[in-house]
């Protein structure tokens, strides 16, 4: 043990020479970060909303319109598998919680149904995700299973934190927090937007892009309702001065093809337009459908909103084109950021928003500083009232934990909140139990009649698993606060992570390695513990 490995030395000092330059960024002012040479690290700790104020919004998905869409695709797919059995039917649609269709021969039901079998079960893991009911009349019904359901919510929410990142931090710099809260909530966190109104501007709408045939029909019969069958009225977008369109009910072609969406002006007109481009199969795609629907009107609908509805003059087979519709040059920047984040799988609902001020979060950060301080010097005393001079070694150690914690949240870019602070607090506490666990090891030793170097030795080998066990429980207690925590909870569990693996990186090899050289240049005859 008294000969410390050379690989060692070396080891503590590269880490301890970058975690103080990781670290520094930190104690320095703004103007003064910016000015560093571009070699050196420049990035400070995140501050977390209630440390540094902001914005949060809970968001919930739309379980109801989410639930309807799915089971139109079951009508489709019902459709689809009858067909192929050459099953003749009618009346499909969804009523209610139920995708609806009807055999027009009753007699036929046995074959449906043996037809209907392959849709019920789950690509993956072949349980039911549907139930179907048949009825003497020839009437099919088929309902979502409640598991199903729970788990479509699940992935919904998930997808939805994808697009909802895209559409507020496009170029991925900013420090906004987005998780998941149970099965159907989102919850979005975003420091330093003091206005919850611009971040739900940022976040917007569904924003899903279609393409739909228009359908002639006679004003008075669409007000009056009386519409051909699988067409839908939908109303203008709200900044465009288009009327009222009936519209085929399914599109032709959606956004999903779109590769590029960016804000640009009329080169005739000097209006501001947004510009797409299409990918490879999506041009294919729009130029048959523009060349077989050549003189015919198509509606380009945004969440079911006429955005615009021209007239097809000739095929469209350059895989771009622009959109008009009164924009501004702020909505339509906006439009495009949308556009290009995709689409969400549902409409989100906002049922809680909040405000955290910035003048709270630097209470807080000056109130839990001073905790840290006040908790950092007791340890300190304690160590030294009760191991003198390995006690000091123990505090040098400690401090090398400390900036080796500011390094890696830096380096990383983890935010620190209120209870990240409490977990460093924590930290500050726990660091000196190896030490502890160690230096009682060489008592015991000493005790027994064993030198101060063979004492030594064996409290630094002996004292190992015992530390290995009792961090690696703390490891796996804070992974599971990560894992089902949210917001706050994360934050505790992400520092106590950080902590535990430098303190016992600095309480084994920094304090070895300074027991190490003491012994060496004191020779003592007997412990100094």
């Amino acid at each position: 043990m008294l000969q410390v490995a050379r690989w060692r030395l070396i080891l503590v000092a590269v880490v301890t020479v970058l975690g103080i330059l990781f670290a520094l960024p930190n104690f320095l002012p703004e103007r003064t970060r910016e000015s560093l040479p571009g070699f050196l690290p420049s990035q400070g700790i995140n501050l977390g909303l209630d440390l540094r104020g902001g914005s949060q919004l809970l968001l919930e998905i739309d379980v109801a319109t989410l639930q309807r869409q799915q089971l139109d695709n079951v009508a489709d797919q019902m459709a689809s598998s009858l067909r192929e059995a050459e099953i003749r039917y009618t009346g499909r649609g969804v009523v209610g919680d139920a995708a609806r269709i009807r055999l027009i021969d009753p007699t036929q039901m046995e074959a449906a149904t043996r037809a209907l079998r392959t849709i019920a079960l789950s690509p993956t893991g072949g349980n039911a995700i549907y139930t179907f009911t048949e009825s003497a009349e020839g009437l099919i019904e088929a309902r979502i299973t409640p598991v199903h359901l729970r788990e479509l919510s699940r992935q919904a929410a998930q997808q939805s934190i994808e697009v909802i990142r895209r559409r507020i931090d496009p170029n991925g710099t900013s420090e906004v927090s987005i998780v998941r809260q149970g099965d159907d909530r989102v919850v979005v966190q975003a420091p330093g937007v003091t206005d919850p109104e611009e971040l739900k501007e940022r976040i917007g709408e569904t924003a899903l892009m279609t393409f739909h045939m228009v359908r002639d029909v006679d004003p008075a019969d669409a007000a009056a309702g009386r519409l051909p069958p699988g067409a839908m009225i939908v109303q203008p977008y709200p900044q465009s001065d288009n009327a009222p369109e009936v519209v085929e009910r399914r599109p032709r072609f959606t956004g999903e093809r779109l590769v590029r969406a960016n804000p640009s002006t009329d080169s005739q007109t000097g209006e501001f337009v947004l510009s797409f481009q299409l990918d490879s199969e999506g041009t294919r795609i729009f130029c048959r459908i523009t060349r077989e629907n050549t003189g015919n009107r198509f509606a380009i609908l945004l969440d079911n909103q006429v955005l615009t509805a021209p007239r097809i003059n000739e095929p469209i087979c350059g895989g771009s084109g622009q959109i008009s519709g009164n924009f501004t040059a702020d909505s339509a920047n906006n439009l495009a950021i949308m556009v290009r984040a995709g689409a969400l799988p549902a409409p989100l609902s906002v049922i809680d928003e909040r405000t955290v001020d910035a003048s709270l979060g630097q209470q807080a950060i000056e109130s839990g500083g001073l905790a840290a301080g006040v908790a950092a010097l007791i340890t300190f005393v304690f160590m030294v009232l009760a191991y003198g001079l390995f006690g000091v070694f123990a505090c040098i150690a400690l401090m090398v934990n400390l900036v080796l914690i500011l390094a890696a949240m830096s380096m990383i870019g983890a935010a620190l909140t209120l209870p990240g602070i409490a977990g460093l607090i924590l930290t500050i506490a726990m660091a000196v139990d190896a030490n502890v666990l160690i230096y009682e090891r060489m008592r015991e030793e000493a005790a027994a009649g064993r030198g101060p170097a063979l004492a030594i030795d064996a409290g630094f080998s002996r004292a190992m698993i015992t530390i290995i066990d009792a961090n690696l429980t703390t490891i796996l207690a804070a992974m599971i606060l990560f894992q089902f925590g949210a917001g706050p909870v994360r934050g505790f569990a992400w520092t106590l992570s950080i902590g535990v693996i430098t303190s016992v990186f600095t309480a084994v090899m920094v304090t070895q390695i300074l027991i190490a050289w003491w012994f060496r240049a004191a020779r003592p005859k007997q412990m100094p513990i």
